[in-house]
């Protein structure tokens, strides 16, 4: 991919592609149904989309991944962070 489609991105969006792939890379190998893992990216993924979650936000993320079998992916924890009350 070019540079400068990373750079136009982190200009639209304010979000840091570095930090985007190296929140990928982490994912590959994690352990998706430890609870220690899945908040760490939670709250990986609201630093990075600038955003501040509840504990009770973050406690029902974390059941839907866990008990529910959600896939984890930035997408599925971004639009939950997202999602108005």
């Amino acid at each position: 991919m070019e540079n400068q489609f990373f750079k136009n991105i982190e200009k639209k969006t304010g979000v840091n592609m570095n930090e985007i792939f190296q929140l990928a890379s982490s994912l590959q190998n994690a352990n998706f149904q430890d609870e220690k893992t899945v908040r760490s990216v939670i709250q990986k993924v609201a630093r990075i989309a600038n955003r501040s979650i509840s504990k009770d936000l973050e406690n029902k993320i974390v059941q839907t991944i866990i008990q529910d079998g959600k896939q984890l992916d930035f997408n599925t924890i971004a639009k939950m962070i997202n999602q108005k009350k």
